[in-house]
């Protein structure tokens, strides 16, 4: 039986110094769709899973938190909420009413919030700006001063927290220990934690805790002004002090601008740092309004008023935040 032909194809081979192209092959899922296309849309398509979790964590219960500011919800239909009745813009108006019981607790709280606010924020900048500039010169065990500084913003906050609560404790705390039996200060031991000392003690807890961020950032900031602009400027006969007011604060101004709105945000939305130092009941001159709306919602079981007081915070940052940026913004055109 004869052997079937063969015929054999010879393919040109590529010239010298190309490589073969890999045939267009229109297999895959998305093959219909133009490579262009395909292309343009991939920045997306990575974002989705990070937009999925900002939707799940963030997006749902804000939307959830507005609905249920708007509704008697109570322990009463705390199990079935969404079948309490709608109460429209009533819990606003008990939160916003400043002659009654609730809304004088409420403005109380806010005021105490922001005087607290100020002080903080301020004296993180202070104390952070001050070690940054100091910490630039080198000499001899800067890093191990550093990593020092950087402490505090390193430990977990229920540890520092708790730390600070035993030592500000009345009969066997080390701040009285220090203060009245050591260096005599104090004509008796003071109470930290209740009265009007919580303000202070908890000013002192949230200072240690958030001033690295800003050492951290301003030394970052520090970075990138040159060395020759001090150096010229010692030579034309420039103080510290006249270095810094002229060349440091200038060259920071966009750094601060973000420093300070961060530290803002985080220390007016501190609950974390009252609530593990003074318990679910906050002393009144420590009454920040983060620990207020929860006393409001979980203590009382009044959720539909602690939502509407959640609004309320929400809306008033989110109007500070955008005066502040408009403001800088408008600063930084007019000075370019």
């Amino acid at each position: 039986m004869p052997e079937p032909m063969t015929t054999t194809v010879h393919r040109q081979a590529p010239p010298a110094g190309r490589e073969p192209r890999p045939a267009r092959g229109r297999s895959g899922l998305f093959h219909f769709i133009p490579e262009r296309v395909r292309r343009a849309g991939l920045p997306y398509l990575l974002l989705l899973p990070a937009l999925f979790f900002e939707l799940i964590v963030h997006v749902i219960p804000m939307v959830l938190g507005v609905v249920m500011s708007f509704k008697e919800l109570t322990q009463v239909y705390i199990r079935h909420w969404w079948g309490a009745p709608w109460s429209g813009t009533g819990n606003y108006r008990v939160a916003v009413r400043f002659n009654a019981p609730i809304g004088r607790a409420l403005l109380d709280s806010f005021l105490i919030t922001c005087a607290f606010t100020v002080l903080a924020v301020g004296l993180c900048w202070l104390l952070g700006t001050t070690a940054a500039i100091l910490m630039q010169d080198r000499f001899r065990g800067r890093g191990v001063l550093r990593a020092v500084f950087l402490t505090p913003y390193a430990l977990p906050l229920y540890a520092s927290v708790i730390v600070w609560a035993f030592m500000f404790q009345h009969d066997n705390g080390l701040v009285n220990h220090v203060l009245h039996d050591q260096l005599g200060v104090t004509g008796d031991r003071p109470f930290w934690l209740i009265g009007d000392n919580s303000f202070w003690s908890l000013l002192v807890v949230s200072v240690w805790r958030n001033w690295p961020f800003a050492f951290l950032c301003v030394m970052a900031g520090l970075q990138n002004i040159p060395r020759e602009l001090y150096e010229a400027s010692a030579i034309d006969g420039a103080g510290i002090w006249q270095q810094i007011r002229r060349i440091t604060l200038p060259s920071l101004r966009s750094v601060n601008q973000v420093l300070v709105l961060v530290l803002f945000l985080w220390t007016f939305n501190d609950f974390a740092t009252p609530f593990v130092l003074f318990g679910r009941s906050a002393p009144a001159a420590g009454d920040l309004i983060s620990v207020h709306i929860y006393s409001a919602s979980f203590v009382t079981w009044n959720f539909g008023t602690g939502s509407a007081m959640s609004v309320l915070m929400l809306l008033f940052l989110s109007l500070v935040t955008a005066g502040y940026l408009l403001t800088t913004n408008r600063t930084r055109k007019n000075r370019a």
